[in-house]
């Protein structure tokens, strides 16, 4: 058996909380987990859009059937199946979805990015492999991928505020597992901030405030 590769073009899509226009001053480009779709992640994000405030929700390529062959359509980030060809794909999408909005801008604003769950990776992924910026980094209920060098992305991760988040019920992370990520951390000698909140593997409003409210300060 033979395996060939080609490129082509591919439909991907994007929501955004308002239009764009003139006067925002900071974007969040958010990035939802493993078996969501941004149109519905987009709304975890409602207290924060505002007149000034743009939330920018991507979304992973591959959408399949939750249950089954019908019913709930839900989407994820990339498989283990030809995984270098699927980053290489959602980085260039990502960037793609990124100058879009920000040429569309017509001053510096402020650039936050947060993944939740298997969008940590990708945001991750993204920041370090593509041609985009962030001044803050949000990783929310998941971590700083496996595959990622550390030490040859130390400059990114010196250049950006880097926050970690996570449920003290997250089902789906333990504490031994925020202890050895933020080890891995500290001995690379990264700089960030953990944040705890009481709840689940979910995007807590009042937490998502407070961290906003935290980087307008910054």
């Amino acid at each position: 058996m033979i395996k060939k590769n080609i490129t082509v073009s591919k439909t991907a899509r994007y929501f955004l909380s308002s239009e764009l226009s003139d006067g925002v001053e900071e974007v969040w480009f958010v990035c939802h987990g493993y078996a969501q779709l941004a149109s519905y992640f987009i709304n975890s994000f409602e207290a924060l859009a505002n007149d000034k405030v743009l939330i920018v929700a991507p979304e992973g390529f591959h959408r399949f059937y939750w249950n089954g062959f019908s019913g709930r359509v839900v989407a994820s980030w990339m498989t283990k199946e030809d995984r270098s060809d699927d980053i290489h794909d959602y980085v260039n999408y990502l960037d793609t979805v990124y100058k879009e909005v920000i040429s569309s801008l017509n001053k510096k604003v402020k650039i936050n990015v947060l993944g939740f769950s298997q969008g940590t990776a990708t945001v991750c992924r993204w920041l370090t492999k593509g041609s985009s910026t962030a001044d803050n980094l949000i990783i929310w209920a998941g971590s700083v991928p496996d595959d990622l060098d550390l030490v040859k992305t130390k400059a990114f991760f010196k250049k950006v505020n880097l926050m970690f988040v996570v449920g003290d019920k997250d089902e789906f992370i333990s504490e031994i597992q925020v202890e050895n990520h933020t080890s891995l951390l500290k001995n690379n000698d990264i700089d960030f901030e953990l944040i705890r909140f009481r709840g689940k593997h979910e995007i807590d409003p009042e937490t998502l405030i407070e961290i906003s409210e935290k980087l307008r300060k910054l």
